[in-house]
This record gives structure tokens, sequence and C-alpha cells, in this order.
């Protein structure tokens, strides 16, 4: 048995969709955010250290010579032949409607690119960049709009200083949604102040807002962070292996199963990982995962009709 045998993957979403294998290539395009140059805010979340999901750090390669070595890398270890281009650094709409259609379509120009997904935050997202995304959708490339949203919980959001609250998320999910772009939510597990109740009230939230595909992230401490300064005094305690893995398949029983999930774990580079430190260990996680799906007998929607709980985010907003 595979982890797909009990999720409803990305990849196997695409496969199913498109008759072969689609892998994204992660790109960073320069942008930054308006949590860190002053617009919203300085220092950015108080977890974020671009570098632990951007090996490249802040001085990012050309596109071309990005998209060169990830589709390289990719079709070697894949033998894939199609690809999305993945704008994931930082904040990739944060920037003039031109500037981001000639950077998306300098990225998507090469025939092997068949569309891409952006990551951003729900408070970057103009009505301009959602006309923008439509239009690539109309010309019948695979477009996916992800937003970090990481909790439903106003207070939590603000005890991470994100900058932004639940409304921005769900103004922009149902905008994206009624031009016919689908749209990935990122939930983070962990975040300070924060239990199962809250994992649980974040989906609830997500899923009556409505979302196409889901990413679940372990909240891990990396250097030169916030995170890393209240972990030290003890004042944050990360989740275990077995608690997240608990957690994760949890929600997963309880997701519809025709939702995407496009990750289910998130792991950062070992030179800058604090703790915990399995998360610099994907495949141990994904495994763990499978099995306890499979010890449990259950998958991907075996729960989806429980009732939500949404007097929780009524009280936290």
């Amino acid at each position: 048995m595979a982890l797909s045998d009990y999720i409803h993957t990305f990849g196997q979403h695409l496969l199913a969709r498109h008759g072969e294998r689609v892998h994204k290539i992660a790109l960073d395009a320069g942008f930054t955010c308006p949590n860190r140059d002053g617009s919203k805010g300085i220092g950015g979340c108080t977890f974020c250290n671009n570098r632990s999901f951007n090996p490249n750090g802040r001085q990012p390669q050309a596109l071309e010579a990005q998209l060169d070595s990830g589709r390289n890398a990719i079709a070697k270890r894949t033998r894939a032949k199609k690809f999305l281009a993945y704008f994931q650094a930082y904040t990739n709409t944060y920037a003039d409607v031109v500037e981001l259609d000639s950077l998306y379509r300098q990225a998507m120009s090469r025939r092997d690119i068949v569309g891409l997904s952006v990551g951003t935050r729900p408070d970057c997202v103009s009505s301009e960049v959602l006309d923008l995304l439509a239009r690539y959708r109309d010309e019948g490339r695979i477009v996916w709009l992800e937003l970090g949203l990481q909790s439903a919980f106003d207070e939590t959001l603000r005890r991470v200083n994100r900058g932004h609250g639940l409304k921005e998320y769900r103004d922009v999910a149902i905008a994206a949604r009624r031009r016919g772009i689908p749209v990935c939510a990122h939930l983070i597990l962990g975040l300070p102040g924060e239990d199962e109740s809250h994992f649980h009230a974040s989906l609830d939230s997500v899923l009556e807002i409505g979302v196409d595909g889901l990413k679940l992230h372990p909240l891990h401490v990396v250097k030169h962070t916030v995170l890393a300064q209240q972990w030290r005094r003890g004042e944050f305690r990360p989740l275990t292996l077995e608690a997240y893995i608990r957690h994760a398949c949890d929600l997963i029983e309880r997701t519809p199963e025709h939702i995407i999930y496009h990750r289910v774990t998130g792991t950062a580079e070992k030179d800058i990982l604090l703790a915990p430190e399995w998360c610099s260990q994907k495949w141990n996680v994904l495994n763990g995962i499978e099995r306890e799906l499979a010890r449990r007998g259950h998958r991907q929607g075996q729960f989806a009709d429980m009732p939500m709980q949404k007097e929780r985010i009524l009280d936290a907003a």
C-alpha cells in the first residue's frame, strides 16, 4: 500500500487528470513580504526564516536557471515530462500585476511547463491578480492559488505576528473560487497556544468557506527567528512526531475525499533546524502517517460528516 491509497494526493490527482506525472518546480522570484518590508510589519512571522522552505535563501538564481535545475532533478528522480512552476518563496503576488504577468509568463514559456501554482498571503491578492490567474485558466493552463492561512484563529495569528486575520482569507478564497481558480489552504499544526481542538476548528472553518486543496505543516523551530528565542526560553514546545502523526491522521479522516492533499508534512534543512529533529526526515513522517491510517483501517473522508466546531472560531474572532 502507498500513502495515495489512503489520501487524495496532488500527484495522483494530476496523474489521473493528465495521464502522466506532473511535478512542481519550486521557484524563488525574489519577492519580499509586507510583514517584513514595513508595509504591515518588520521581522515577519515569529516562525519565519525563509530558508526553511527555500534553500536558495535571498540570492535566487535567474528563473531560467531555477527551472532548468529543478526540471533536471525531478526528471532524473521521477521521469516526469511535465511541470508546474511553483512560485513558493515569500509573497508571490506582492507586486504590480504587469510585473506579475511578465514573471508568470516567463516561467510558463516552455512547452513542458503546463501551469503554475502561486503561494501567497491572503491579504496580498487583489481582484486584478485574481483576474490574471483566471485568464491563465481560460488559456487552458493548470492554475492553483496557495493561501497561507496557518490558523483560523485571529488570536493565534496575532500571537505569531502574522499580520492578517481569517476575514482576509475568507474574502480571497471566495473571490478566487468564484472565478474558477482552485484554492489550496496551508494550515500549521502546533502553533503556540493551540491544541487539537484548534486544529479541528481551523479545518472546519476552511471547509465551510470552501477549498479545493490542503497543505498540513508541523510547526518547527529554525534559527534566527523569534520562535527560536521563545523555544530557548522554554516558552514553546513543539509537537512530538507521534502527536503530529496522530493529529494529521485525525484531520485527514475528517477531510472530504474530493479535496486534494498537496502536502501532509513540511521539513527544514538540518543546518537551520533547531527542533524538533524529526522535521528533517520527511519520509519518516509520511511513512508514519501511512502506517497509522493503515492501523486504523481508515482513509481520507472516513469521518467527513462529523459536526463542525464553529463556536470555537466565533469565540476567537
